[in-house]
């Protein structure tokens, strides 16, 4: 019997919190891309994008582009450009693939190709904001990151960066948080529960992330 497709946005799911190394992520979403938006956002209800594009435009933004970490398809951008038409982003993947997804739909102004478990100096930087979600989860980023990221916004800029709940815990990005901020990188840091998906997958109803809302200093 066919898998249905809440069985398929399952085993995707359970496939990418699986992944361990840069290359895994590239072979696996090398197949995953062309059905990303189909097989995984929509089957299980994926509100994540729309929920950290909304933390970003309550925010004080100063005016200049927005750097996407982990576009992946482009799903935050059109989120982004729903609440902000003017918006200019750009956007940053590990993924071939996935980028060619995002560029196909038109949302961005620029796409990068960058693996940010290595040095990512060749990114652009002076970014008015700084947004990701669905990045730093299960099988992908921990808090490493988030130091030499930061550093590529410019002073005065905002950040909403999605993390996975559980991961937040397990990985103590709480830790990260007060050494970045006691080394005066960033400043404001607010943390904002939201749900992940909308409920309609009872298996992940109550799968959460916290926003962390933070000025670039």
């Amino acid at each position: 019997m066919a898998a249905n497709n809440d069985e398929i946005a399952e085993a995707l799911l359970q496939g990418a919190y699986a992944l361990q190394t840069p290359a895994d992520h590239k072979l696996y979403y090398r197949d995953f891309a062309a059905h990303y938006d189909s097989a995984f956002a929509a089957g299980l209800g994926y509100i994540y994008p729309a929920r950290i594009a909304a933390a970003l435009a309550a925010l004080d933004l100063p005016e200049g582009p927005i750097l996407d970490i982990g576009c992946g398809t482009g799903l935050v951008a059109a989120e982004l450009h729903n609440v902000m038409p003017d918006a200019v982003i750009d956007g940053v993947d590990i993924s071939p693939e996935m980028l060619e997804q995002a560029q196909a739909k038109g949302d961005y102004a620029n796409l990068y190709n960058a693996d940010l478990t290595t040095d990512f100096s060749h990114l652009p930087k002076g970014y008015a904001a700084i947004v990701s979600a669905g990045t730093f989860t299960h099988g992908h980023l921990g808090p490493d990151p988030l130091t030499t990221l930061m550093m590529h916004g410019k002073s005065g800029g905002i950040a909403a960066i999605g993390v996975n709940a559980a991961h937040f815990a397990a990985h103590d990005f709480a830790a990260t948080l007060r050494a970045m901020e006691e080394a005066g990188g960033i400043e404001e840091v607010r943390l904002c529960e939201v749900p992940i998906y909308d409920g309609s997958d009872i298996a992940h109803a109550d799968d959460t992330a916290f926003i962390l809302q933070m000025r670039i200093c």
